[in-house]
């Protein structure tokens, strides 16, 4: 499949900003979500598209920034002409643009792009016997673009808030990449350009929270582990931006996500683990709690950290499918309670799905949150759909005993018959 997108010959730096261009901090959202960048195909040969296509410029340069493409049309699956849902995907600390992910996703039915934030490019694609991509963000050389934008280190994402030029920051680039890849992708003929959404892991989760706050074309996004409040509690970033002196509170306002999050009207999905040592869990609930529009939980006990753990849940695309395919959305849980010797928490539920489970997971640990050991109660449900509700929503009350009251962190989770799950908000404990 070869085609052109949609004025793919204008470039982003050759147009002048309007004079009431939307601005957020350092990104020109109106020169963001509006102009197609510049692109280039570099390989159409296989059912996994590679592509550059125009960055910010990056120390007074122009800049390009690679990516993989792929939907069910480039793998022969679909028919030219097929219109897709699509989604943007981005990558974490240490990985790239992961070609087996957007193969992922246009199996699932999805366009999909996923781009590399360190101004590289992965090995080229290499695919088994049965035809599925190898791990090639995992393996062989990444090469440096000559004309790629800033490193995914932490003098790029930190140190460089010092000077005036914003052009040199890490966040900046990114969040504006991901933008300029979301724009790019709904230029294609083949793509349903209102019905896009965006997930990412780690510091692309960082990342999904930015977007998801900036660029309000998105229908769902889920950051995976990554948050905001980064410059509190127990995150491993604290002491970089601390470091910063002066310049930390500069740091906080544009960059983390944590200041950006009271603006995402966006549907959001938080997906983290118990224990996660990069995006603790009391960053993890201040990130959520800032969010004024509709959201939803998944945390589950000592997820692990890393790209295909944190992309493998299957609630990441039945919550992307919910907003961009208008399938069964995943239950819907309540602020739980504690009410006597019990909590509770109500949930909807769209038929025909059933609940299948839930469970009550508090710790009584101290110390470091990583480090901490988790107890898991199953919990009670009972249909308390009134007889007048024609079964258009199924209402659920979940009760579980109280938690000890040496507890200082709980939550309550449900799963679903396609063993889908998901939680309550977390209580913390002052």
């Amino acid at each position: 499949m070869k085609f052109t997108p949609l004025a793919a010959v204008i470039t982003l730096s050759a147009l002048s900003p309007s004079l009431s261009a939307e601005q957020v901090g350092p990104w020109n959202l109106d020169a963001l979500k509006n102009n197609v960048p510049a692109m280039k195909w570099l390989r159409q040969d296989q059912p996994i598209h590679s592509l550059t296509y125009a960055g910010e410029k990056y120390q007074g340069h122009d800049t390009e920034v690679f990516a993989f493409y792929a939907s069910p049309t480039t793998l022969g699956e679909a028919k030219a002409g097929t219109k897709f849902p699509a989604v943007v995907c981005i990558h974490g600390g240490g990985g790239t643009a992961f070609a087996e992910w957007v193969q992922l996703w246009a199996k699932r039915g999805y366009a999909a792009i996923a781009m590399d934030l360190n101004g590289s490019r992965p090995p080229e694609v290499e695919f088994d016997a049965k035809g599925i991509a190898i791990g090639n963000g995992h393996r062989g050389t990444r090469t440096r673009l000559p004309s790629g934008g800033p490193p995914h280190g932490h003098p790029e994402k930190f140190d460089s808030i010092k000077t005036t030029d914003t052009s040199d920051d890490w966040p900046f680039h990114a969040a504006a990449s991901v933008m300029r890849a979301h724009t790019l992708l709904r230029s294609f003929p083949e793509v349903d350009a209102e019905h896009t959404a965006v997930t990412g892991i780690s510091w692309g989760g960082y990342t999904t929270c930015l977007v998801a706050s900036l660029d309000d074309r998105f229908k769902a996004a889920v950051p995976v582990y990554g948050c905001g409040f980064l410059h509190e509690g127990e995150s491993v970033q604290k002491p970089s931006i601390d470091k910063l002196g002066d310049h930390k509170a500069k740091w906080v306002k544009e960059y983390d996500p944590g200041s950006l999050l009271p603006r995402c009207r966006v549907p959001i999905m938080f997906v983290n683990g118990t224990n996660d040592v990069h995006y603790v869990l009391d960053s993890y609930m201040k990130s959520y709690n800032v969010v004024p529009g509709e959201k939803h939980m998944r945390i589950q006990v000592k997820m692990p950290h890393g790209h295909p753990p944190g992309w493998a849940p299957q609630e990441i695309g039945l919550f992307i499918d919910s907003k961009c395919r208008d399938s069964k959305p995943l239950p819907i849980l309540g602020q739980p309670r504690i009410d006597g010797d019990t909590v509770r928490v109500n949930v909807n539920s769209r038929p025909p799905i059933k609940l299948k489970s839930a469970a009550l997971h508090y710790t009584k640990d101290g110390g470091l949150r990583s480090k901490r050991e988790w107890v898991t109660v199953p919990a009670a449900i009972f249909d308390i759909t009134p007889s007048t509700n024609d079964a258009i929503i199924k209402l659920y009350k979940i009760t579980a005993p109280k938690p000890p009251s040496e507890a200082n962190t709980w939550y309550l989770s449900v799963t679903d018959e396609r063993d889908a799950m998901v939680s309550t908000p977390v209580v913390l404990k002052p």
